[in-house]
């Protein structure tokens, strides 16, 4: 026999937990598989993408655009594009902009400027597999976007008793 139930309209732990974590939001809900499946889901295509394209496809600088998608995911995809930006970009000497290294360039640890003749911190992926990989990360924050809404104002759902 199925039931259902009113839940509240607004829940701000829950949309406050469901944008630090994915799925969180419905674990402090007292829906923990929910939950749990909802952050597998998110996660799993977020680091899908990541492990497709590499970490070059989370980059606020160079691909705002999709940064703003993939920002949903939440503070994840800020350290993540905070550690690309900051650990494995150069500094160009002549435009004093981060950038990808190329392909015979180091990075000097200390000053983040290029070395010649060294090997790039991280390979920036190349077509296909660097559009497939934005693609799933960026999928991943509107997926989550979803999915913090879901927390924050849950629907009648049927409750199985």
């Amino acid at each position: 026999m199925t039931e259902t139930t009113d839940m509240p309209t607004f829940r701000p732990v829950a949309l406050i937990a469901a944008a630090i974590l994915p799925g969180l939001g419905h674990v402090v809900s007292g829906e923990a598989r929910r939950g749990i499946l909802a952050g597998a889901g998110v996660l799993g295509l977020f680091f899908g993408g990541i492990l497709i394209g590499g970490v070059d496809v989370i980059d606020a600088r160079e691909d705002t655009a999709w940064f703003a998608g993939q920002a949903f995911v939440g503070p994840l995809a800020f350290g993540i594009n905070h550690i690309h930006q900051n650990n494995l970009k150069v500094i160009d000497p002549r435009t004093k902009q981060l950038r990808s290294a190329y392909p015979t360039e180091g990075r000097d640890p200390r000053t983040a400027a290029p070395i010649q003749g060294g090997m790039p911190p991280n390979r920036r992926s190349v077509g296909k597999m660097n559009e497939v990989g934005t693609l799933y990360a960026t999928i991943a924050g509107m997926l989550n976007l979803i999915v913090i809404i879901d927390a924050a104002m849950p629907s009648r759902r049927r409750v199985r008793s």
